[in-house]
């Protein structure tokens, strides 16, 4: 396959896409694992920019390379035959936890910033991802290609908006107490390994489909960038809310205060980057049922959104403050073996 820059950015939006999920693009996130140190946080946000450039870059490269066409298969090159089964059944469950705190999210923004039930938007979300995954990568593609440069967009405007503020650099520097303060420093590489140790679901049959080492490489250097961008932007806009900490859709409430003509559209866009992500984390769950059971795809969608929808019963707050500190812990050790394995990508297979 020739090089191909469209390609390239769209595997990166695919990158963002799948990593910007409902805690990211609500600034949930953002807030529980860098905002609220102030400016260690600052920091953390850029060692996490360097981090996702070079493993997510190495992640989808190496994925092609072996010719993964599941994260099972990657993660038994990764760890080992036996280790990767273990794993592989932890991955199970947390990419059904993730997509909980994803459909609970979609509710989230219907209840907080709609005044509609939290069953209406949950609903329509599990709807609407299953005529897209029916499609398939084509459905994977086309979404995120729409959406991403969306969020990338308004989160930059909001941090415009954000820095002009008389009281930023204040704010900028500050660094508030923490009981917890410790976590400002493992935050780079707890979020990384919970992000890339989850998007590999997507990435690594993403990557397996692309094949050209080139496209792979500067997708995934795009992507990391992009990422690198929105939690900067992120990061600038949510130091400037008050309790930050209080909110289950942070960004909203910023947009609202500063840019109210856009606020519509961006609660929009919020919506759709956890769409997109739904989509990600689902499609993962899909290939790795298919590798153990011959079933339809509309048949193991559907028990996936089933056990999805269950879990999301739980307060997204609650489910987002708990899970995905705990998952982070949980893919430290697939991210020191991402970093340490050594590999020679300019080999041919």
């Amino acid at each position: 396959m020739k090089k191909s820059w469209t390609q390239a950015f769209q595997i990166a939006a695919v990158y963002v896409g799948t990593v910007v999920g409902a805690g990211f693009a609500t600034g949930k996130e953002i807030v529980e694992f860098f905002s609220r140190f102030g400016l260690f946080g600052l920091i953390s946000i850029i060692m996490s920019g360097y981090l996702f450039i070079i493993l997510g870059s190495k992640l989808m490269r190496m994925a092609a390379y072996i010719d993964a066409k599941s994260y099972q298969e990657f993660n038994r090159y990764l760890f080992g035959k036996w280790p990767s089964r273990i794993i592989n059944v932890f991955m199970l469950f947390m990419l059904l936890g993730v997509s909980a705190v994803m459909l609970s999210g979609a509710g989230a923004v219907f209840e907080e910033q709609l005044g509609l039930s939290k069953n209406v938007g949950v609903f329509l979300t599990i709807i609407l991802s299953i005529l897209v995954m029916l499609v398939g990568t084509k459905g994977l593609f086309a979404v995120n290609t729409f959406v991403v440069p969306l969020m990338i967009s308004f989160s930059v405007i909001l941090m415009i908006f954000s820095v002009q503020l008389p009281n930023f650099i204040d704010q900028l520097v500050y660094i508030p107490h923490a009981d917890d303060g410790w976590k400002s420093v493992v935050a780079p590489f707890s979020y990384v390994a919970l992000n890339l140790g989850l998007a590999q679901a997507v990435l690594v049959p993403i990557a397996s489909e692309v094949k050209d080492d080139w496209t792979i490489k500067w997708g995934g250097i795009l992507g990391g960038a992009a990422l690198t961008l929105i939690l900067g932007a992120g990061h600038f806009t949510l130091i400037m809310l008050p309790d930050l900490d209080q909110y289950n859709i942070p960004m909203a409430i910023v947009m609202k205060n500063l840019a109210p003509f856009l606020y519509w559209i961006f609660v929009l866009v919020i919506y759709g980057e956890i769409f997109t992500s739904v989509i990600g984390n689902v499609f993962g769950l899909d290939r790795q049922l298919k590798q153990y059971l011959s079933i339809p795809t509309i048949i193991s969608v559907t028990a996936i959104f089933l056990v999805s929808y269950l879990i999301s019963l739980v307060n997204y707050g609650t489910l987002l403050s708990y899970l995905y500190p705990l998952f982070g812990y949980i893919c430290m050790t697939f991210f020191v073996l991402l970093w340490m394995k050594p590999f020679q990508f300019n080999k041919k297979k």
